[in-house]
């Protein structure tokens, strides 16, 4: 579904992502791992195509010059330059960390805006999931997202990517932030996401005790590179992965 060929990524003279490559088939669910500034966003920024966006924002403002070189393709399309709002259409939609919602707006807008670009009884249909999967957001339909608190909002944003109805769903840092209990809340969810809608997942996070024992396959990147690669229980019994990540 997804093929990514030796993707770098330079912020002025300094390399973000250095020579990725990685694959994601359909209907699978796969994790990229690392630490703080190892280049997980960036590199779903790339896929998304916020990074195209970003840019050219850079670009007109006169600001910090990026470099995109390799190639992305997505479902045989090679899609590396195309707009953000071009790929959301062919359904690769990002939610992004530090859960990024309208607090001005209550919960029920958000769900609203989110499906802009989908009919309505879809949009309909994808809410009803959404409140299903997250009980609480029914009880605060009305309350303004800015007053739900960090999970609740967490809980919204990835709302907010359903409605929008991905076919390929990156998620980043989804439990940045969050307790113990809401982090196996979120992963709960990510596989009644994967179950019963079939969307292929991409999740990038430094939490990895969590969630590394169901993904299908990870990558761990460290300073833009891909260090290790493997399916996920078997990370979780990598000594260099349990050092790193798990204190053991």
């Amino acid at each position: 579904m997804l093929q990514v060929s030796h993707l770098m990524v330079f912020f002025e003279n300094a390399l973000a992502l250095n020579d990725f490559s990685m694959e994601v088939g359909r209907g699978e669910l796969r994790g990229v791992i690392g630490s703080n500034s190892a280049g997980k966003t960036t590199l779903m920024h790339a896929l998304s195509g916020l990074l195209i966006d970003i840019r050219i924002k850079e670009q007109r403002r006169g600001g910090e010059r990026i470099t995109l070189m390799g190639k992305i393709h997505y479902e045989g399309e090679e899609i590396t330059h195309l707009p953000p709002h071009e790929r959301v259409q062919r359904g690769i939609v990002l939610c992004r960390e530090r859960h990024p919602i309208f607090p001005e707006s209550d919960v029920l807008e958000n769900l609203k805006i989110a499906g802009y670009l989908r009919a309505r009884e879809e949009t309909r249909r994808s809410m009803e999931f959404v409140f299903d999967l997250f009980p609480v957001l029914k009880s605060f339909r009305r309350k303004r997202a800015g007053f739900l608190s960090g999970g609740e909002q967490q809980m919204l944003a990835i709302g907010m990517a359903i409605v929008a109805a991905p076919r390929l769903l990156l998620l980043d840092e989804p439990l940045l932030g969050l307790s113990p209990a809401m982090q196996r809340h979120l992963v709960d969810a990510v596989q009644q996401i994967r179950s019963e809608r079939g969307t292929t997942i991409l999740i990038a996070e430094q939490f990895a005790r969590p969630i590394l024992p169901l993904l299908d396959y990870a990558y761990v990147i460290e300073n833009g590179m891909m260090t290790l690669s493997g399916a996920g229980p078997e990370l979780m019994e990598n000594p260099e992965v349990r050092a790193a990540y798990f204190g053991v």
